[in-house]
């Protein structure tokens, strides 16, 4: 069995321009164990799967207990390395967010994403607070002895639609990342950014592996490793995907008589 050291250099390792990693996002053991066995080489939760399978909406509205016993469930069932979604790090404090990082990395994940979002709010952190966030949530994985990755979520590109996003938008992305990569993260996640020539730029603009998610009309998998890209997730899509199949199913079954 790999230590959570281990896992963790091991799932950092995955993250290649050029080849990316591809994470199927789960929710529960459930859906870890199917992921797995479609060979999965890492286990990533999503923030919006694991609040509405345990009857909650998106946003920290699950409380954070409850989504730490949901990740040390998953990790306590397989050898591979697992990655959490921490939202905003449940408190805009940079000493919130440490004790937030602190008590996930207990439950053995190896990573969690952790965005610039103002979660319950509008718009985004400015940069450099976001920047001492970021600066706590290292501290807090080096005081407990793991090279945790820290996937620096912007939801620059998430909060408008893909027609309006401008190059403008992409600079300040980079000017992020940039400045994220300073504060210690690991990886630079861009959700909703679905343009191949602004992907194409800002996985050359920067040293940070970059993450897309592969929502309904972003580029292929294929064409997002050509383009750079080291990180694919799937973000909401597979839980959406199951519940729309669940209800069909049931409605076949009640309706059938």
């Amino acid at each position: 069995m790999p230590t959570q050291f281990q896992k963790a250099e091991q799932f950092s390792a995955l993250h290649v321009k050029g080849s990316p990693v591809i994470l199927y996002n789960i929710w529960d053991v459930g859906s870890a164990n199917a992921v797995i066995s479609a060979g999965a080489k890492a286990l990533a939760t999503g923030s919006m799967p694991v609040a509405l399978a345990h009857g909650f909406t998106d946003g920290e509205k699950i409380p954070l207990s409850a989504a730490l016993s949901n990740a040390k469930r998953i990790v306590d069932a397989t050898e591979l390395p697992v990655t959490m979604d921490l939202e905003g790090g449940y408190g805009v404090e940079p000493e919130k967010v440490a004790d937030a990082v602190t008590q996930a990395l207990a439950t053995g994940v190896v990573g969690f994403n952790f965005e610039d979002q103002i979660v319950g709010g509008e718009g985004l952190h400015p940069v450099n607070l976001q920047v001492t966030r970021i600066q706590a949530a290292r501290r807090a994985a080096e005081a407990a002895n793991i090279p945790a990755f820290i996937n620096a979520r912007t939801d620059i590109f998430l909060k408008e639609k893909p027609e309006d996003h401008t190059s403008s938008m992409l600079e300040e992305a980079i000017v992020r990342a940039k400045a994220f990569e300073d504060a210690g993260a690991s990886g630079f996640f861009a959700p909703g950014l679905k343009d191949e020539a602004m992907i194409e730029r800002l996985c050359s603009a920067i040293e940070l592996p970059v993450n897309i998610i592969a929502l309904p009309g972003a580029p292929e998998n294929a064409r997002l490793a050509e383009l750079g890209v080291a990180r694919i997730s799937y973000g909401p899509v597979p839980y959406r995907g199951m519940m729309a199949w669940l209800e069909q199913q049931a409605s076949n079954a009640l309706n059938s008589l």
